[in-house]
């Protein structure tokens, strides 16, 4: 091969070196056939040495000789290419034709199976036409046969109609209805218009044959005889359609109730009111004929009986309409009772024609009429009292008027009547088994806006008895010239036990109105707000009970004022008043304890008497001024002793968190004491003991403490308080001082300064419960308003609810502070002439005791055993009968 050659030329430009060469034959080989190939560079190495020019002509032949074999290689391979181009041309020229030679076979195909596509249609043209044929003489034939078939059943319909054959009659009936049904694409011709007409007419005459019928047995009173008769002609009724039937059906109902509207005319004296009775008593006559005589003469899907019930109570409908109309009208007064009578007549009325009705088999021949069907009758009649059952309402409310003034008047229980801890006041049952009757009979007449309206005169009066009945009870009466007459402890726990039974009651009460009115109106249904009031009654109800007690220990506050304190050098075991005041509040705590048979109200009031005892030692202190270091002594530990009286004032285990009340109420009174003790000289000592102790910047508290001490010599004071002011603002205390001590501002020395506090008295010492008076209520109390009432939330809410606290918290609560004990009287808020109008003032009263009673009801759920107040498993002291349901 050329490339062989090429190899060999190679070897001989190789050959020609001298073995002095530095390239070797394979180095010159490769070299010639490198990409970038260099002469230069080759011929360099070929003649590399001086030597090697002698092989310059040898190696320029075979350079010659190469070069011819590469020229020849280059010729070869374009031959065979050129020639490889041309076959190529040849196969495409072939592949051309194939494709023309198909194209031309696809389109012989396609013309032969047009072509057969024709021959077939021309083959079948003439089966098809036959086909058209067939069925156009099939028509004709069914349509010739179905018209000799309706003109048989005519001719036969027409003779047996007068011959009365209603039975056969109704069968051809049906079949020429659906015969000519088939006709009325042919009504065109006259021959079939015809035939039209005369079934029409036919049709026609057969209703009225019926009906005259009907008639004629009916005014002669042959029923029982024609039964058969009349039936069968009911079959043609019910194939002649729903307007046939309609027909009949309204005759029968006008026939039968001709009577009964020209006896109960509106303007008749039979068609008054009183004689309802009367009316449904002569249609249950009525139906009872229709049992026996008539109801074998329709077919039972006609619901007869049902259609002439509800035709009858829609005309006494609007007979009553018309009547409470024209009462009303001409000015007329309906009688509430009366009324009353005729709604509940009515009602039992159409509850027993709805439970017959509803019993009744509703099965028809006619299954898809009868599948459509609902039930005819409703309440129909009863719709006419509606609009006029606010006079029922109203009639309700002037009898709860009338009635809250008995119970008023009553006594909270009999005077034969022995007392129990548990019993309620009678009248609270009674209230409620009259709304519970009320409630049964307004849902039985209506469960739309008549029952929203009584719920609204229910709560009204709810509202009305706390505040005129409970509140009245527990209220401090003037008796004349004496002084108030305090209730006595069984009155209170009466009082007390009928909030806890109305406040339960109000919200069962509640529960049942709104699961018998109406779906859209339970949202305005709302009796919390009077279950709240009931809760406020309660407290007053405890605080009452704390008054019981408070009275008892005046004697020995009494005492406590008269002791010389100032004289006493050193302090003993307990003061003389210490033996007599523990006695007094063991025995009437443990009187009262036993009569609360509710855990949360004995703990409320334990809560409440150690609250009261705390401020009312403290107000003592400040009216037996002046006090020696003895005397502060012996203070602190009558207060110790007076502490531990007071831990153990439950029965049994005192719980953890009543000690912790106890502490934290009689702690915040040593502090007062402990400043005392200290001598004021050293000055020094007394200010430090003032800052360590009582902590605040008033310089009005510190004045109190000298006062208290009995420091009044000007100079001696004016040096004390220079120290004071030294001391305050020094790094050693300015960090741990409050603005104004709470034990100390509130505290009221002199006696222009509490005057409105009455610190004359023990009782008046404290703002807290002199807010409601002299008594537990008094403020409260409705026999005083609306001139006299007295009653602010801030003197009662602040007081008593703030004081009934959660235990756990062991203080009032966050943000109350302590009430004044000598502070402004509750009064505070009346206008100016001192006293209320009257709605205003049973306004106002009312929403303070919601307002209590929300508070109240709150911080009783702290106490355990019970969730939402109302809710423990204690039951109620009302016999269950009495509840309302």
């Amino acid at each position: 091969m050329p490339v062989n050659g090429t190899h060999e030329e190679v070897d001989l430009l190789d050959s020609g070196k001298t073995n002095a060469g530095e390239v070797r034959p394979g180095q010159a080989y490769m070299l010639i056939f490198k990409d970038d190939y260099d002469p230069i560079e080759h011929l360099n190495q070929i003649f590399s040495h001086p030597s090697t020019l002698s092989s310059v002509t040898q190696t320029s032949e075979v350079l010659q000789t190469y070069r011819n074999d590469l020229d020849e290689e280059i010729e070869v391979l374009e031959d065979e290419q050129i020639q490889s181009n041309a076959e190529c041309l040849q196969r495409m020229k072939a592949s051309k034709a194939e494709l023309a030679e198909l194209f031309e076979r696809i389109e012989n195909v396609r013309e032969r199976a047009l072509q057969t596509e024709r021959n077939i249609t021309e083959m079948t043209a003439e089966i098809k036409h036959l086909d058209n044929t067939k069925k156009n003489l099939t028509l004709s034939m069914t349509a010739l046969k179905r018209l000799q078939m309706l003109t048989t059943a005519y001719e036969q319909l027409r003779a047996m109609s007068k011959t009365r054959q209603y039975r056969e009659c109704a069968q051809l009936l049906q079949a020429v209805i659906q015969l000519m049904a088939h006709f009325k694409s042919y009504r065109s011709i006259d021959q079939i218009a015809m035939l039209s007409r005369n079934v029409a007419d036919l049709q026609r005459e057969l209703l009225e044959q019926v009906c005259e019928d009907f008639e004629i047995t009916f005014s002669k009173e042959e029923v029982s005889q024609k039964r058969g008769l009349l039936y069968e002609s009911c079959l043609v009724v019910d194939a002649l359609g729903d307007a046939a039937r309609s027909r009949l059906t309204t005759w029968y109902c006008n026939t039968q109730l001709r009577q009964y509207r020209h006896i109960f005319k509106g303007d008749q004296e039979a068609g008054s009111l009183d004689n309802i009775d009367r009316r449904y008593s002569w249609f249950k006559k009525t139906l009872k004929i229709y049992d026996e005589e008539h109801a074998a003469i329709f077919p039972s899907h006609w619901r007869i009986n049902e259609i002439l019930a509800n035709v009858f109570a829609e005309g006494t409908r609007d007979d009553y309409k018309g009547i409470l109309s024209r009462s009303t009208r001409n000015g007329q007064t309906i009688d509430v009772k009366l009324l009353l009578s005729c709604l509940q007549q009515t009602l039992d009325f159409e509850h027993s024609l709805e439970k017959r009705f509803n019993q009744s088999s509703r099965a028809s021949i006619d299954t898809m009429a009868s599948g459509s069907d609902t039930p005819m009758f409703g309440q129909p009649i009863s719709d006419a009292f509606e609009p006029y059952l606010s006079l029922w309402v109203e009639a309700q409310d002037r009898e709860l008027a009338g009635l809250l003034p008995q119970y008023k008047q009553r006594p909270t229980r009999p005077a034969d009547e022995d007392f129990s801890s548990q019993q309620v006041i009678a009248s609270s049952t009674e209230l409620f088994n009259f709304y519970r009757l009320s409630l049964t009979q307004c849902a039985k007449l209506s469960t739309s806006q008549p029952l929203l309206d009584l719920s609204k005169v229910f709560g009204r009066y709810l509202d009305q008895y706390a505040q005129q009945v409970l509140l009245f009870h527990i209220s401090e009466k003037p008796t004349g010239g004496t002084p108030s007459r305090i209730p006595t402890v069984e009155d209170v726990i009466l009082v007390l036990n009928t909030a806890d039974y109305c406040f339960n009651t109000s919200n069962s009460l509640e529960e049942k109105i709104k699961s018998r009115i109406d779906e859209q109106l339970k949202e305005k249904v709302d009796l919390q707000s009077q279950a709240d009031a009931f809760m406020g009654i309660a407290s007053a109800a405890v605080r009452g009970l704390v008054r019981r007690v408070e009275v008892d220990l005046e004697p020995s506050w009494r005492e406590m004022r008269n002791t010389a304190w100032s004289k006493i050098e050193i302090g003993e075991n307990q003061s003389p008043y210490i033996a007599g005041l523990q006695n007094r509040i063991k025995d009437r705590s443990s009187e009262i304890l036993g009569m609360l048979h509710k855990q949360q109200y004995a703990r409320a009031f334990a809560d409440n008497l150690v609250e009261l005892l705390a401020s009312t030692y403290l107000s003592n202190i400040a009216q037996s001024k002046p006090i020696s270091e003895g005397g502060a002594e012996q203070m602190l530990l009558d207060t110790h002793e007076i502490r531990n009286t007071m831990s153990h004032l439950l029965p049994g285990t005192p719980p953890a968190l009543f000690l912790k009340r106890v502490h934290a109420a009689f702690g915040r009174i040593e502090p007062l004491l402990k400043t005392l003790q200290v001598r004021p000289s050293p000055p020094e000592a007394l200010v430090q003991a003032y800052l360590i102790h009582i902590a605040d910047l008033s310089e009005l508290n510190f004045r109190k403490v000298l006062e208290l001490k009995g420091i009044r010599a000007k100079a001696e004071q004016n040096q004390l308080i220079e120290l004071y002011q030294m001391h305050k603002f020094s790094p050693r205390y300015k960090e741990s001082l409050v603005e104004k001590s709470p034990l100390l501002t509130p505290l009221i020395l002199t006696a222009s300064m509490a005057t409105t506090g009455a610190a004359a008295t023990p009782a008046g010492a404290l703002h807290t419960f002199s807010a409601l008076g002299n008594s537990a209520a008094a403020s409260l109390s409705t026999a005083n308003l609306p001139a006299n009432m007295k009653f602010d939330p801030s003197g009662l809410g602040n007081a008593i609810i703030d004081r009934f606290s959660s235990p756990g918290a062991g203080t009032p609560r966050d943000g109350a502070t302590s009430p004044p004990l000598g502070g402004a009287a509750a009064g505070n808020n009346l206008p100016a002439d001192g006293g209320f109008s009257s709605a205003e003032a049973g306004a106002k009263l009312n929403e303070n005791l919601k307002n209590i009673g929300k508070f109240f009801k709150r911080d009783l759920g702290g106490f355990g055993g019970i969730g939402r107040f109302g809710s423990s498993k204690t039951t109620s002291p009302a016999p269950p009968e009495d509840r309302a349901n």
